[in-house]
């Protein structure tokens, strides 16, 4: 079983002007945090960004612990980086996650990756229903297949991927907290509060 890690970098960031991938937490780039916490989990880590320049910028940072790939359709959305990121692996299964999520946990996501084994994709759901696609493993074959026809008819989120799809395990949050009790793996950092926060958080927690 062949396991890829997609990591999305390309949206904009506009509450913070700059490229929210390279954004510092305690020392380390955001994507560089999430990249390092699957490392042993995964055979392949692609980073998906929206521009060359953006390319360059992480290929110096990342060297060889990650591929970088530009977005290759136009308009920038997470459908269009899962796409490509799908297009860019080798491996029969790949996480999907979000570049600004610090404190992913490489135990939910190799269960993620494990029970998605004879499924198309195994998506945490919260109790009130809402999914996490940003946090999710797929098979890749299948997802590719799904992301391909949501965009070509003129779609452009990842939900758009996921209604394609036939034969998804969702399992719920609550489940997941035996793995990590505080949700942390779902923390984002979209405003500099949450960036504060999460220094607050590796302050006490990961140092």
């Amino acid at each position: 079983m062949t396991k890829a890690a997609v990591i999305l970098a390309g949206g904009s960031s506009k509450r913070f002007g700059r490229d929210k991938c390279l954004i510092d937490l305690v020392g380390v780039p955001l994507v560089l945090r999430v990249a390092d916490r699957v490392s042993a989990i995964v055979d392949e880590k692609v980073v998906v960004v929206g521009s060359d320049l953006q390319r360059r910028t992480l290929v110096n940072l990342l060297g060889s612990k990650a591929k970088v790939v530009v977005d290759k359709y136009e308009g920038q959305s997470p459908l269009i980086g899962a796409l490509t990121g799908f297009e860019s692996v080798d491996a029969a299964y790949s996480l999907l996650l979000p570049c600004d999520a610090p404190f992913v946990s490489s135990e939910i996501a190799s269960v993620l990756l494990e029970l998605c084994v004879n499924r198309t994709a195994v998506i945490p759901r919260w109790p009130n229903g809402y999914v996490e696609p940003l946090q999710a493993a797929y098979k890749t074959k299948y997802a590719l297949n799904a992301a391909r026809e949501a965009l070509d008819e003129g779609e452009r989120d990842l939900l758009s991927m996921i209604s394609r799809l036939r034969g998804i395990r969702y399992v719920s949050t609550l489940v997941l907290q035996q793995y990590d009790p505080n949700l942390l793996t779902f923390f984002n950092v979209n405003t500099p509060q949450d960036l504060k926060k999460a220094e607050s958080m590796v302050e006490k927690t990961f140092k």
